[in-house]
């Protein structure tokens, strides 16, 4: 039994997803300034954007567990979209007053 050869099914949905996840994850430990870290946050709630809706397809899974991924995706994208805008405000902020977005020289977040 190939991976690569088999019609598309669960695994591969969550191969991708897995894919997306840990990608994201390295990016996060990785990147040095504010927007890599965005990119690398929003590659992880991809990833469970993925998973979310593979699991809830009727075409997967016959009995979905009750679970209704459709709507849970939908909440991860508006709730993404809403900490990348706050995110993007304070990256932002911290440039206009520091010249730099690098995580390292933000040490000085007072209110």
């Amino acid at each position: 039994m190939n991976f690569l050869t088999e019609p598309v099914g669960l695994s591969h949905f969550l191969a991708v997803g897995a894919f997306l996840f840990v990608t994201g994850a390295i990016c996060m430990a990785t990147k040095r300034n504010t927007l890599g870290i965005l990119m690398g946050v929003e590659l992880v709630l991809n990833g469970a954007n993925i998973n979310f809706v593979a699991f809830a397809s009727p075409y997967f899974r016959e009995d979905n567990l009750g679970l209704e991924g459709n709507l849970l995706a939908l909440f991860v994208i508006v709730l993404a979209a809403a900490e990348a805008a706050v995110a993007l405000a304070i990256a932002l902020n911290y440039y206009n007053n520091h010249s730099t977005i690098d995580v390292d020289k933000a040490n000085e977040l007072k209110g």
